[in-house]
């Protein structure tokens, strides 16, 4: 008996043993299923959250450096015709130029535009001008680019636009408003978008547009989001900005 029992007494310490184990290999599994799903929260939305209120910061300083305080000006009923917008040249890559304000993003939504499209040197701090398209302001196609993930996500909520919302392009030269009228889903091929007449490469531009690009659906490349807006009118610095974004813009000059 005393035999019998040492035998029972071995196995039940092995099968104990390997019960263990298989536990301790479990809670290592989900300790680290915790920490992937902690890492993927932090990067997707905490990260978004703090690299977005940077951008928004960028964009202010670079107000800033046009002299914002000075053009601040109370909003008026009715403005005198402001004429032709002028329109700035192309800059070098990577260089900002512009700031993109969206008040459907949310009243303090303000981002940095830079020239080009590259994800390391501008797309990672804000919103990209595509080479070759035209200059705020101009006959012809404005087409910018964001990210709709990541990096700020400055065009996280580009689906959320109505018709008749305001985008704002500002500039040393002043406030452009541009009005949503239409979005369009094609392949990321699609390059037709960027034409100075979307999608009718031959055709001669008449109008100002603005093209917003990104990617469709969220967290893919499958297809491109695109969202569509004409020329309103613009706001020269000397006047002082739009009533719509005067709270936005008397807020940055303060700092």
């Amino acid at each position: 008996m005393a035999v019998e029992d040492a035998r029972v007494e071995r196995r039940s310490t092995r099968k104990r043993s390997r019960v263990s184990l298989i536990g301790v290999v479990g809670e290592l599994f989900i300790t680290a299923g915790v920490l992937v799903l902690l890492f993927l929260g932090w990067q997707l939305w905490l990260n978004d959250l703090l690299v977005g209120t940077q951008q928004n910061k960028q964009a202010s300083a670079l107000s800033q450096t046009w002299g914002k305080s000075e053009a601040v000006a109370p909003p008026v009923a009715t403005r005198p015709d402001p004429g032709e917008p002028v329109v700035g040249a192309a800059p070098d890559n990577a260089v900002q130029f512009a700031n993109l304000i969206v008040p459907r993003f949310g009243a303090d939504y303000e981002r940095p535009i830079a020239e080009g499209i590259g994800t390391e040197d501008v797309l990672q701090v804000g919103v990209g001008h595509y080479p070759g398209t035209q200059m705020p302001g101009a006959v012809g196609n404005v087409a910018l680019a964001a990210h709709r993930t990541t990096w700020g996500a400055p065009f996280s909520n580009i689906a959320d636009l109505q018709v008749g919302d305001s985008i704002y392009i500002e500039t040393e030269a002043g406030w452009y408003r541009y009005v949503f009228r239409s979005l369009e889903y094609v392949q990321p091929t699609g390059v037709g978008v960027l034409d100075a007449v979307p999608q009718l490469p031959s055709a001669t531009p008449t109008d100002r547009l603005l093209t917003m690009t990104s990617c469709n659906p969220k967290f893919s490349a499958a297809e491109r989001f695109v969202a569509y807006s004409v020329f309103d009118t613009w706001y020269p610095r000397a006047g002082g900005p739009p009533a719509e974004i005067a709270a936005l813009v008397i807020a940055s000059a303060a700092g």
